[in-house]
Formats: C-alpha cells, sequence, structure tokens
C-alpha cells in the first residue's frame, strides 16, 4: 500500500482512482464494509483504491481536550487499511487552511485536480468543507458536473445496533469486549514501544513491559487479561491500562503488560497487546503490599483464565 502525505505529494501519475474520505478510526465493521465496496469499484472501474484521512482528526483539532479517546493511531490504521486491500491513502493534515476550504473548493482541490477520482464511496450523512456545507446531495451533483459517480454507503449493524467508532468506544468504556470484538471482528488492541518505567513491577516481583501510548487519552481503562505476539508466538498476560492512582506519575495515561512465564528483554521493542476480558477497575491501593496483592491475584486470574486456552491460532491480521 502507498501512503502520500499531503496534496503537494501527489503525482500526475496518483489520478484516476477510486475513493472514499473518513477518519476511519479503528476500521470497525461498518468501515470494512465500505472498504470491500471501494474494492469491487475499483476492480470495475480497473483503478486503483484510495482512502482519504486526516491527521490530525478534525475533532482533534477543533477541541483537543475534549477529544473522544483514539480508537488506533495513524501507525495502526495504515496497517488495518493495508490488511482490507487498500492500494493508497492520501494523509491530509487538518489544520487552519483545510477546514477553511469550502466545499466546492475542497472537491475542486482534493477530488478533481488532485486525484482525478472516478467513484466516491461515503456515508450518506457524510459532511465536510467549511462549516460543514458540503454533503451528500452537494457530493452527487457536483460528481455529476464534473464526471465522477457517488454511492452512499451501506449501514452495518450487530446485534441491532449501528456500528460505528462512537459505539466501540462506549462498549470499551463499560469494558465489554465481547461486544468491542463483534463491532470490529477482531479482538481490540492498543500498540506501541516499550520504554524504561519506573520498574516499580521488577521490584515487586513482577517485570512488566511499558508500552508507550503516544495518545491524550485512552479507549478504556482497568485491569484486563491479554495477549501479546513476539516472534510468531502469543504470551497470555495480564495488563493495566489508566493513570496509575497508587503511583507518582504525569497524569497520562500508562499501559504495563505482564506476560505470563516470560524472560527477556522488551526494550524497545514494538508490542501490539490485545485485550480480552476485564478484570477489574483501576484502583488506589494504601500500601505497596497491598498493590502486590492486588497484582498477584490479578496474574493468579489470568492464569486460571488461560489454563486449557493454549494461543495456537494465527495472529489476527493488522
Amino acid at each position: 500500500m502507498q501512503l502520500v502525505r499531503g496534496l503537494h505529494n501527489l503525482r500526475p501519475q496518483h489520478r484516476g482512482c477510486v475513493a472514499t474520505i473518513g477518519n476511519f478510526d479503528g476500521v470497525h465493521r461498518g468501515h470494512q464494509a465500505i472498504l470491500t465496496r471501494l474494492r469491487e469499484r475499483a476492480t470495475e472501474l480497473g483503478l486503483p483504491s484510495c482512502v482519504v484521512i486526516f491527521e490530525p482528526q478534525p475533532r482533534e483539532f477543533f477541541s483537543p481536550q475534549r477529544a473522544p479517546a483514539r480508537l488506533t493511531r495513524l501507525r495502526e490504521k495504515l496497517e488495518l487499511l493495508a490488511a482490507q486491500g487498500v492500494d493508497r491513502v492520501l494523509c491530509l493534515a487538518f489544520n487552519r487552511r483545510l477546514c477553511e476550504l469550502s466545499a466546492r473548493a475542497f472537491v475542486q482541490s482534493v477530488l478533481v485536480e488532485g486525484l482525478g477520482v472516478r467513484h466516491l464511496e461515503v456515508g450518506d450523512d457524510f459532511r465536510f468543507g467549511c462549516d460543514r456545507a458540503g454533503d451528500f446531495e452537494f457530493l452527487c451533483q457536483t460528481g455529476a458536473a464534473e464526471s465522477f459517480t457517488v454511492e452512499a454507503a451501506v449501514t452495518v449493524e450487530v446485534d441491532g445496533l449501528r456500528v460505528s467508532s462512537t459505539r466501540l468506544r462506549a462498549a470499551l468504556s463499560h469494558g465489554d469486549l465481547p461486544l468491542a470484538e463483534r463491532l470490529l471482528g477482531r479482538p481490540f488492541s492498543l500498540c506501541g514501544r516499550v520504554l524504561h518505567g519506573q520498574k516499580l513491577g521488577r521490584q515487586l516481583g513482577t517485570p512488566t513491559a511499558n508500552v508507550q501510548l503516544k495518545r491524550r487519552r485512552v479507549p478504556l481503562t482497568g485491569v484486563y487479561l491479554v495477549s501479546t505476539e513476539l516472534d510468531g508466538r502469543r504470551w497470555p498476560g495480564v495488563a493495566n491500562i489508566g493513570v496509575r492512582p497508587s503511583v507518582t506519575g504525569d497524569g497520562r495515561a500508562h499501559l504495563e503488560a505482564h506476560l505470563l512465564d516470560f524472560a527477556g528483554d522488551l526494550y524497545g521493542r514494538h508490542l501490539c497487546v490485545t485485550f480480552y476480558h476485564k478484570l477489574r477497575d483501576e484502583e488506589r491501593f494504601a500500601s505497596l503490599d497491598a498493590l502486590k496483592a492486588a497484582i498477584d491475584a490479578d496474574i493468579a486470574a489470568a492464569r486460571a483464565y488461560w489454563q486449557g486456552k493454549p494461543l495456537t491460532h494465527e495472529p489476527e491480521q493488522r
């Protein structure tokens, strides 16, 4: 899959494609349905498929403190889009200049002059341009004048619920990992590089991998049963994600994973931690002894859960 960062990096060979536009945060089953249709249309027309995304996501630009928690960072999103068979991603910097473009100017500069779009797949509630003045009807009218077709994506439902990033965040925040997995079509995971931390877990006899999250907020908090893939093997374990109320910290969310029976150096490695079941909420403990007792109980619960459940399945595609 080819990544193009910014309109200024588009070249003549990038013109002529079937495209869709959106945040694609999570690349959940609703997004996957759009991407399936995108691939089908691209095959019919003999053109590459292109997904247009934004960094930061628009709500992160307008109100960073109130923006919803990210489901996927850019790296994770690109891996998931590649796994869905997307040929090209155009990543646009969402800045003041872009958000001040009128709907007509956006279509002209991005879709017509930049990408030479022949067909566009979007949701029928899609809004864009300055003051969100552009909508599906506007795209259909402009497409007819500019020789590209427009099609509305079909709504995907799971258990009678419309699949959306908002619905997925709600499931995660309530610890409903089975629902989150049904909405995603795969277990939820978070990825990052293992950094040196305070090494408190090692002092307590349970070393943990301190996974860098690089995000203002996380969609879930608490203690979870997890697994991590290392060199083609999956290691079951337990992880805490949150602000670590029993430890003096920086107020930011941290992800710390303990892999059962693992011995080795993880520093500097890029890990993806997959979440399966919530054990409990984060707690503030009165002493390190109380914290150690809780960690020991979490590990015992993880061993009981994974007993007889060897992780021999193939890793999910990212």
